[in-house]
């Protein structure tokens, strides 16, 4: 089973409003398809990251750096296939989008394991659980929106089968933002799983005043609460002086950036998304050190893998998702056999590899390369 050739796509589709955070603007939904092919004439289909700049270059890389590097090699030598990508990372400039290329193709090589073998991805990584409580990313910052239309929103979240939502703060004041949060709450009731997300919008102060406000409201976790240029440090001093879970992890391309924060003593939850780091290969990594420290593992976005993976494994918690209707129309029309959330839960697929299905007339529209 070695590797013959390889077709990556890059896919933009403009958004019709800003699905922005705190920190940060959403015009449009772009990911990158990698479909590896073997000498015996098995295809990866397999879609990765929500980068909204780089998707061509990305594809790029995989086409003109990372395949060549690797053509011919036996796709269960998938440590050896790992460790020659990443060894250009160390004179590499952009190290982030190269890791993003090198996660397209891992996921892939796990995508053809798994045809190979007949077997889920879920299956070869423990298999722990075939089902996956599901939740919604909302409460997005847009003009002209009031406060009576979060409540709104996280009920349509509720209607779509989600188990709760992950909400967007950090973008105003701390008591600005609570009240915000107090309205979904109360729209929901407490049955309704809410966790909120700063994207690194506070420092630490700022955060502690906002968990504190927010506390009572049965809230899930504070994730991403401090800046980044001192985010440990920061996210430490806060789990410390606050009664709630605290999660991070999605910017972390390495599981060394993981180990940074368990040292610290800064997250109860890691989010470490498996495309924007180093593909099934090293999230495998991080599982293992999070297992050992105690800490459970959840998401960054990208459902169509991470439940795979989630499920896998005992500490495993939420699968993350777009629910709004325009917010991800990969997630809403171009995945064909998508499991369908019911009562805050998904039927995990149970089908070779990851076992993923696309619209192929969708993918020959918004494709940009």
């Amino acid at each position: 089973m070695t590797l013959h050739s390889v077709e990556a796509i890059a896919i933009d589709i403009p958004l019709p409003q800003n699905f922005g955070g705190s920190t940060y603007n959403v015009l449009k939904r772009s990911t990158v398809i990698t479909r590896l092919r073997t000498k015996d004439g098995l295809t990866s289909n397999v879609y990765n990251g929500d980068n909204r700049e780089h998707a061509g270059e990305i594809a790029r890389l995989i086409r003109e750096v990372l395949f060549p590097l690797v053509k011919g090699a036996n796709i269960f030598e998938y440590e050896r296939i790992w460790e020659k990508m990443f060894a250009l990372t160390i004179a590499q400039g952009d190290r982030k989008t190269l890791m993003e290329a090198i996660s397209c193709m891992d996921c892939a090589i796990w995508d053809l394991i798994g045809r190979c073998l007949g077997k889920s991805v879920r299956e070869l990584l423990g298999g722990y659980r075939d089902t996956l409580p599901i939740i919604s990313i909302g409460g997005y910052y847009m003009p002209g929106k009031k406060l009576a239309d979060f409540g709104k929103e996280v009920e349509s979240y509720r209607k779509a089968g989600m188990a709760g939502c992950k909400f967007k703060v950090g973008g105003l004041t701390p008591a600005e933002d609570a009240k915000r949060v107090a309205v979904a709450r109360k729209a929901v009731g407490d049955d309704f799983m809410i966790c909120v997300d700063a994207n690194r919008g506070w420092n630490a102060q700022d955060a502690i005043q906002f968990a504190r406000l927010i506390e009572h409201l049965n809230i899930a976790w504070f994730e991403e609460p401090c800046h980044w240029y001192d985010d440990a440090a920061m996210m430490a001093r806060v789990r410390k002086s606050i009664r709630m879970p605290v999660t991070a992890g999605q910017r972390e391309i390495t599981c060394q950036g993981v180990r940074r924060l368990l040292d610290a003593g800064a997250v109860d939850y890691v989010n470490y998304d498996v495309s924007e780091g180093g593909g099934v290969t090293d999230w495998r990594r991080v599982a293992g050190l999070c297992a050992t420290a105690g800490v459970r593992m959840a998401h960054h976005e990208e459902a169509q893998i991470a439940s795979q993976l989630l499920s896998a494994v005992p500490h495993g918690t939420y699968a993350e998702c777009f629910a709004h209707p325009e917010r991800d129309p990969i997630w809403q029309r171009m995945w064909l056999n998508r499991p369908q959330a019911k009562n805050g839960m998904i039927k995990v697929l149970n089908l070779p590899g990851f076992g993923i299905e696309l619209d192929e007339k969708m993918v020959k529209q918004y494709r940009i390369n």
